[in-house]
Formats: structure tokens, C-alpha cells, sequence
């Protein structure tokens, strides 16, 4: 499918993906950046429309530009994405072109397909694919080289899941290491909290936004609760912080307008916030 104009417009969105695609580890692979010496490995599990959006590849041509890091954009979803039409349904570019009429009847169009979808999604299979995939990078990455990960709508929630203790890897001479160094959530969905975000063991970043009809900034609160209870249980945690976007309409860090001010400002303050987080901590 040839990608829309409005599917690869805005500061960070615009323009064609640099990268080539490859097989890592199992996986089609979008890779970008530097392959000889990077300071770490930026690992992005991208929204449910996955390496088909044009987006998804332009924000890893983005984390890539400094030069310091290689980027991974891996098929989690091994050439099964959503459509992309759906995109123009649920998360439209310009929401004021869209009539509530409009979106209601879209989405009750494609519920069947989504069904189908989410059940060959399941969270089992879909965790194993992850993992095999960090597992591997991990054990084939020098201890020098950090990896982060970074992870939107669908994919946020697997790469918060990634920073667990339950998910840390034995590495010959090392022992047991995490999965992942850092991580960036942008507005992680279908989150079951409290699971999700217990037990973390690396720096996360969280990122939500206030007017978002998939990820409700609740959501943020119930985070928040379960991490000060491990903390009054005197459990050490590692750093943790939330940014909330305004409007932050779901996907704003993703397919947010850019002809807008305020969603042009979370695409960019949404990026900065991943590449500020890994500069941080990897």
C-alpha cells in the first residue's frame, strides 16, 4: 500500500524513511542509524499499524539522527498489522474534518476485523515474540552498549512489561540481567494494571495525554498508585516519570497534526522526551 500524504506529514513526520529493512533475530527489521560504533541500541515496539505506517520509520529516522544510536523497529506483529485505513478511522490527522457520525459508523465498520485481530494478538504469543526478540539482542550486545526501548499505543505496554524483573535474562559471565536499560512509554494501552507495572527494574518514562479516548489519563494515577505502594512496602525502584500532553488526543506522539500548534508541540516534546530519556540513562 502506497503511503497517504497526510500519513507522513509533520516537524518529525515528514519527508522518506531513510532506513532499510533486515532480518534480526528472526523478525523483518526497520534499521536505521549507526551500525559500526553506537553509544546503545534504541529498540521501538511501534502502534498497532507497525512497520506499514510511514510514521513509525520517520520517528526512528528521528531517534537515529545524533548519530550516536542504532535503531531497531522490529515487525512485533510478523506481518500482521492493522490496516492502515483504519488509522484515518480511529486516529484521523485532523480531527475537526471528522464528524462523530463518521467515526462512530467507521468504527462499528471494522469491528469484526479488529476482533479477528486482537484474537490472534493475544497477550501470550504476542509477549513471546518480544522477548525472543530482546533475549537475543541482549545476549549478542557487548555489556558496554545499553539498549532502550520505546514503545507506542500497543507496543508501550510490551516495552513497560520488558523493564520487569520477571523478564530478566541469564547472561553467561553476567548472570541475571534486564531484558532492557531504559524505557519510554507514549500513551501505552490495554494496560492491566496493577501486572503490568510491577517489579520494574529499569528507568521508565511515561508519557500521557489529557484528552486521549484509548488511554485514559486515569490511567496515570493507577500507575502512580501502584508504584507508591512498592515503595511504602520499601521496595527500591528505579526512576520513573510522567509527562502529560495538551490536548493529547490518542496517538498524539504518533499521527498527531501537525498543522496544529498545540499536537505539532506533542509530536516534538514527545520525541525530545525519549532521546532526553535515553541520553539520560544509557
Amino acid at each position: 500500500m502506497a503511503p497517504c500524504e497526510e500519513c507522513i506529514k509533520g516537524s518529525i513526520h515528514k519527508g522518506l524513511p531513510k532506513g532499510t529493512e533486515q532480518i534480526i533475530h528472526g523478525l523483518n527489521t526497520y534499521v536505521v542509524g549507526n551500525t559500526e560504533t553506537p553509544r546503545g541500541i534504541l529498540v521501538i515496539y511501534s502502534d498497532i499499524f507497525g512497520l506499514k505506517l510511514p510514521n513509525n520509520k520517520l520517528i526512528a529516522d528521528g531517534y537515529a539522527a545524533s548519530g550516536e544510536w542504532l535503531v531497531y523497529l522490529p515487525d512485533f506483529f510478523e506481518g500482521d498489522p492493522i490496516r492502515l485505513k483504519f488509522a484515518d478511522v480511529a486516529i484521523p490527522v485532523d480531527v475537526t474534518k471528522q464528524s462523530s457520525l463518521s467515526f462512530y459508523s467507521g468504527m462499528l465498520a471494522n469491528a469484526p476485523s479488529l476482533a479477528l485481530w486482537f484474537m490472534r494478538h493475544k497477550e501470550g504469543p504476542t509477549e513471546k515474540v518480544c522477548v525472543d526478540f530482546l533475549t537475543a539482542l541482549r545476549r549478542e550486545t557487548a555489556p558496554a552498549v545499553k539498549i532502550g526501548m520505546a514503545g507506542f499505543c500497543w507496543g508501550g505496554r510490551y516495552a513497560i512489561r520488558a523493564a520487569q524483573e520477571s523478564k530478566m535474562v541469564e547472561i553467561d559471565g553476567r548472570g541475571k540481567v534486564p531484558l532492557v536499560d531504559a524505557v519510554v512509554a507514549l500513551h501505552p494501552s490495554n494496560m492491566v494494571i496493577p501486572r503490568d507495572v510491577e517489579h520494574l527494574v529499569v528507568p521508565v518514562s511515561y508519557g500521557w495525554g489529557l484528552e486521549d479516548f484509548g488511554v485514559k489519563i486515569e490511567t496515570k494515577d493507577k500507575v502512580e498508585a501502584v508504584l507508591e505502594q512498592e515503595r511504602q512496602a520499601g521496595r527500591s525502584l528505579p526512576a520513573m516519570e510522567h509527562r502529560v500532553y495538551t490536548p493529547g488526543r490518542h496517538g498524539f506522539a504518533v499521527r498527531g497534526n501537525p498543522d496544529d500548534p498545540k499536537e505539532r508541540k506533542c509530536l516534538e516534546d514527545s520525541n525530545r522526551q525519549a532521546l532526553d530519556w535515553f541520553d539520560r540513562w544509557l
